[in-house]
């Protein structure tokens, strides 16, 4: 039989409302009276009526996550990680996750938002991969609904965002390839309507700029972030008559396409021996870091963003906004780090 609050309460001595208030974390309970209930709840092995909890305070104790990927299949390591942190931290504050996945800017995707907020199957959302203009977060600052975005959108409203500096990292990849030697890189961006394209795009052209070298326009094509995109532009760049020298992929699945395609080139991605760049060879960067690119062939160079711990802080945000209180820090810019590997033929460091 499971225990029950009478159970806690004939056991330590004193009243069902004063365990209730105790377990609730109200006030008006001794501190030293609040220490015995919870530890008695521990040890006889009390779990409470979440049911009932959620009746009582009108809410779910859910949050909402719509992971926007195309296909039947979810195997992007990428949402694997952010999954990971958005989970445990939601499950460490006593809420659940309630997840869905929409390819990106269909009726289907917007139809899913509308289902989880007009029904009230969740208290909050967590949106992610922002777009420049989103339907999604205007969609729920009209409705008021509570939301963190990780990322930023040039959408009117103010809305809490967790976002990572796009722009510093890119900046210091190019950066480095141009101090390996490199003067002809190309850069394979992600979708043109995500925000976090422009601001890649941006730190791209600064290192450029500063270095004082042309960017050439055939050598800056979208992908969709995946590893096919990845392969098949990084191919076309590399089998032109004049191809880059290195290559920069927005994110780590176009990257490790592009080595796919180097390889199969017969090209050696990172140094092939030369002091310099060589035609025989290719260097190629990423951006995120996720657990692939250490055990690729060769391990990838690319900009770390700590993805669980974004999943982590994200959630927590959350939490804080459905419960009322107060976020001391409503913008949230975090600095990425470069990673260097044996793909750009540099020496690990």
């Amino acid at each position: 039989m499971p225990v029950t609050l009478q159970d806690i309460a004939t056991h330590l001595g004193v009243s069902v409302a004063t365990v209730s208030r105790a377990l609730a974390g109200y006030s008006g309970v001794a501190p030293a009276t609040r220490q015995r209930v919870l530890q008695a709840a521990r040890e006889m092995g009390y779990h409470p009526n979440v049911t009932a909890r959620r009746l009582q305070k009108q809410s779910t104790d859910v949050i909402g996550f719509i992971i926007p990927t195309f296909g039947p299949r979810f195997s992007d390591p990428y949402f694997s990680e952010l999954m990971a942190g958005i989970g445990n931290a939601a499950a460490e504050q006593d809420y659940d996750v309630l997840v869905s996945t929409c390819s990106p800017d269909t009726p289907a995707e917007m139809q899913t938002y509308e289902r989880f907020v007009q029904g009230r199957r969740v208290d909050g959302m967590l949106v992610v991969r922002t777009r420049e203009q989103d339907a999604r977060i205007a969609y729920l600052l009209e409705q008021r609904f509570p939301f963190v975005a990780f990322g930023r959108s040039r959408v009117e409203g103010d809305f809490c965002y967790l976002d990572v500096d796009g722009a510093a990292g890119i900046r210091e990849a190019t950066y480095h390839l141009i101090a390996l030697g490199h003067r002809r890189i190309a850069i394979i961006l992600p979708p043109e309507n995500l925000t976090f394209a422009h601001y890649r795009r941006l730190g791209f052209e600064e290192a450029m700029a500063e270095a004082g070298l042309p960017i050439e326009q055939t050598l800056v094509e979208h992908g969709d972030l995946t590893e096919r995109s990845g392969h098949e532009i990084g191919r076309a760049f590399l089998t032109r008559d004049d191809p880059p020298s290195a290559i920069i992929a927005c994110n780590d699945l176009m990257a490790l396409g592009v080595i796919s395609a180097a390889q199969g080139l017969g090209l050696t991605v990172g140094r092939d021996g030369s002091a310099e760049p060589s035609p025989r060879s290719v260097a190629v960067t990423g951006f995120d870091d996720v657990s692939l690119a250490a055990h690729s062939h060769p391990p990838l160079t690319t900009v770390r963003q700590p993805i669980y711990e974004i999943g982590q802080r994200i959630s927590h945000m959350l939490v804080r906004l459905i419960e009322g209180e107060t976020l001391e820090e409503r913008h949230v810019i975090l600095t990425p780090q470069l990673i260097v590997r044996e793909s750009c033929g540099a020496t690990a460091r």
